[in-house]
């Protein structure tokens, strides 16, 4: 029973990554219908940038978690005036080729600096040690992430719902053509959303820093479950992403758990439940089927 317990905790916490990320993306390709393939490459800067302000300014944690999510976020404005929007109106491929080549050089300046040997970033030391469930003992930062990831999901489910900002922003995110039918200008929203998006990225960046070895292809796995993720749930979903992505971590937790001695299920179950989910329901599990041409 505490082996399982356990288990479902590390999986909740995996999650709380991929809801993160998932969020981000989902709010972006709702809006600018642009894969964002860059993604994993502002989590991995998200996550240097924290390193670097740690060992070369002495910056801790707890501002890093401010600095580096709006930092990143300010960037990822400035990106999407100066060539994102120029290619929305051209097939999608064109912004996937082009975010997937940001990708590359953005891996590639971090390499030529730090190289790719992974460097370790210390626990605060408010949230060292571990916290006692009874059933088992659980790292104090791992109960950190995973309690503030809940509560920034519900903020940002709060305001999307409970504001008319945010209604604007889902309405424009999730149906952008009858939103601009209702005479709302989807296209002012479009910069600070792609921006919102890049955010969340850096944040995740940031948790994962203490956690996880900081390197600068820490990104490039990730992004490829995060993208599934976001499939299940249900293209440009907000809600769908989150579920999903909480969902996924627990999927992968305990097949990595019970399903050891079959390494290669193990490994792609993540790919096995997204097919079986599109073949069930093309649009996702929370995504809105388009209506036939």
């Amino acid at each position: 029973m505490s082996g399982f317990a356990q288990n479902t905790f590390n999986g909740l916490v995996s999650g709380a990554f991929y809801a993160l990320l998932a969020l981000g993306l989902a709010v972006i390709f709702g809006m600018l219908r642009v894969v964002n393939f860059a993604h994993g490459a502002f989590y991995m800067l998200g996550a240097f940038g924290a390193y670097v302000l740690l060992t070369e300014a002495g910056v801790p944690f707890w501002a890093a978690l401010v600095i580096m999510p709006v930092g990143l976020g300010l960037l990822g404005m400035a990106l999407e005036r100066a060539v994102i929007h120029r290619l929305t109106r051209l097939d999608p491929l064109y912004n996937f080729l082009l975010t997937f080549g940001l990708t590359l050089i953005l891996q590639d300046l971090v390499k030529l600096r730090y190289g790719v040997q992974s460097s370790p970033y210390e626990t605060p030391s408010l949230l060292s040690g571990s916290v006692n469930f009874g059933l088992f003992d659980f790292p104090t930062y791992r109960v950190f992430i995973l309690g503030f990831t809940v509560l920034l999901c519900v903020a940002v489910w709060w305001v999307l719902t409970r504001t008319r900002i945010g209604m604007v922003v889902r309405a424009s995110t999730e149906r952008p053509d009858l939103t601009r039918a209702f005479g709302i200008d989807v296209g002012r929203w479009v910069t600070p959303v792609f921006g919102f998006g890049i955010g969340l990225a850096g944040l995740a960046g940031v948790l994962a820093a203490p956690m996880r070895a900081v390197n600068p292809l820490m990104g490039a796995d990730l992004i490829i479950v995060v993208f599934a993720v976001v499939v299940i749930g249900g293209l440009g979903s907000i809600f769908g992403s989150v579920a999903a992505g909480f969902g996924i971590g627990l999927v992968q937790a305990w097949g990595e758990a019970y399903l050891s001695a079959f390494p290669i299920v193990s490994q792609t179950i993540v790919f096995v439940v997204m097919a079986g989910v599109l073949l069930w329901r093309p649009a996702g599990l929370f995504g809105r089927e388009e209506a036939p041409a």
